[in-house]
């Protein structure tokens, strides 16, 4: 497993629906209606994939901060 994962949200795909906020509250908020993350390096955890997995309309993406290999959400 990566050491490290870049978290990216795409403001304009995302939708402000919450699920991520919701998911993973330590990860990202929601500001001006749209998901932000808190950080933009984190350390692997289980609830960034189910937030990048959960979104709707798949504005959130993980990659491996080393390679920059996609790591969710799944294809």
């Amino acid at each position: 497993m990566s050491a490290a994962w870049r978290v990216g949200v795409d403001p304009r795909r995302c939708i402000g629906t919450g699920i991520c906020a919701g998911t993973a509250p330590e990860h990202f908020q929601l500001v001006g209606g749209l998901s932000t993350p808190l950080a933009d390096v984190v350390e692997p955890a289980d609830p960034v994939i189910d937030a990048a997995d959960s979104c709707p309309v798949e504005a959130i993406t993980v990659r491996d901060a080393a390679d920059d290999r996609l790591i969710a959400p799944e294809g």
